[in-house]
């Protein structure tokens, strides 16, 4: 019988007793009503029946429950697994690490947390287990640098992150030169100069003609027999011409922006310098329990030695460089957690193996390195605040229009799951 209708039913019959001759009553006829069955009995009332609940629904439900269980007991085996390698033992890690594969099982790949318990375990299987010994000879830098500018380039199409950030940067750049006739920009990180297409087309509508506009981007060596900082320059030369944009550029290679000095950047006399950082700065910040000077003191002693007008500076709002491990663990899993439900509200659930692959390397990097082969040191923005403070820079008003420009911004390239606010005279997204 299909489900919905009403189920067919009868008392059982009493079994015969051999020393009676008792007539039984007639069986019940079946009466068929509008696709309905009800049976009636003789000298008995209508039963009526009420249809079975929806047991589709109520087993979705059902295990949507088991599964954020599962998910919150993963999460605390991923904790107490943290906690197991910050106090040293490493067989209680390697039991909750266990423990915590088996837990995956019950998770689906496809949900938040399950997707982000999937790094994180595969991250900690990496510390408490590394490589061996011999590994296979690394790529060749111009490799490692080509892997990742393509990883970049995937997580600036999946979400609105890098284009938030370049396009708050770019608005108070343009209030910065507003009206001056030679504008220096230096980017401390080019990569396919993804940031600048915008901001030459708007100097380009400027009230009062554009100006000369000077384009310093450092990034890292390219392999031999390439130039990719040239090229990433004739690209945005050629676009410069075809809206009439007086441009220069010039590539600057360095390993590290602690490398760098003022000499190389050329700064000239009468130029508005703006000075450009999107997600660079963390890597240069120290343990907080080393003594050394830290590599971000030098690099922002030579941003305040050029006097830029403008010095914008783009970083993850969060707390990834506490020096005890548990800590640090429990904030990146929260944290992340948080950009993967993002990035599912971004993509309609279908979230690029690419970009989630660039989040994947710093979820390693937090939790596997330590000392200074650790790159990803994420700080809050107080913090932030004080470090530029102690440099001599001091914060720029917020235009009147950014905050509803990178709202609307916001709107278009990410639907629903994400809100721009104004903190401390700083954007947030």
């Amino acid at each position: 019988m299909a489900m919905g209708g009403a189920f067919p039913f009868q008392w059982p019959a009493e079994p015969a007793d051999p020393g009676l001759d008792v007539a039984l009553p007639p069986l019940p006829t079946a009466v068929p009503d509008a696709g309905m069955a009800s049976y009636y009995a003789a000298d008995a009332a209508t039963v009526p029946m009420a249809p079975p609940p929806d047991f589709a629904a109520a087993l979705a439900a059902m295990r949507r429950e088991e599964e954020e269980a599962a998910g919150i007991r993963l999460v605390h085996l991923l904790m107490s697994c943290a906690g197991a390698v910050e106090a040293g033992d490493h067989a209680a890690a390697s039991a909750c690490l266990a423990d915590a594969h088996a837990a995956l099982a019950a998770v689906s790949p496809a949900s938040g947390i399950g997707r982000v318990a999937v790094h994180f375990t595969a991250a900690l299987s990496r510390r408490l287990f590394p490589p061996t010994p011999s590994p296979p000879p690394p790529p060749a830098a111009g490799d490692v640098v080509a892997d990742h500018a393509f990883l970049y380039h995937h997580f600036y199409e999946a979400g609105p992150y890098l284009k938030f950030a370049h396009f708050t940067a770019n608005q108070a750049i343009l209030e910065a030169v507003q009206g001056c006739k030679h504008v220096h920009i230096i980017d401390f990180n080019l990569m396919q100069g993804l940031q600048w297409p915008a901001l030459i087309q708007a100097l380009a509508l400027r009230p009062g003609g554009p100006p000369f506009l000077r384009l310093t981007g450092i990034g890292p060596p390219s392999p031999p027999g390439r130039d990719d900082l040239r090229d990433v320059g004739v690209r945005l030369a050629d676009l410069a011409r075809s809206v009439r944009v007086h441009f220069s550029f010039r590539g600057v290679a360095a390993n590290r922006l602690d490398e760098v000095r003022p000499w190389m950047l050329q700064v000239s006399q009468g130029e508005a310098v703006a000075v450009n950082s999107v997600l660079q700065l963390h890597r240069l910040v120290a343990d907080p329990t080393a003594a050394d000077a830290a590599p971000i003191d030098a690099v922002l002693d030579c941003v305040s030695s050029m006097r830029p007008r403008v010095f914008t500076v783009v970083e993850q709002e969060a707390d990834h460089n506490k020096p005890g491990f548990l800590d640090r663990f429990t904030e990146a899993l929260f944290y992340y957690s948080a950009v993967f439900d993002s990035l599912d509200a971004a993509s309609g659930g279908a979230v690029d193996a690419a970009a989630e692959a660039y989040l994947e390397r710093e979820i390693c990097d937090i939790v596997c390195a330590e000392g200074a082969e650790r790159r990803e040191r994420h700080e809050p923005l107080r913090r932030w605040r004080d470090r530029l403070g102690r440099a001599g820079l001091a914060g720029v008003p917020l235009g009147v229009n950014a905050l509803r420009q990178a709202r609307m911004l916001v709107g278009l390239f990410s639907g629903e799951g994400h809100c721009v606010e104004e903190a401390d005279g700083c954007l947030t997204l």
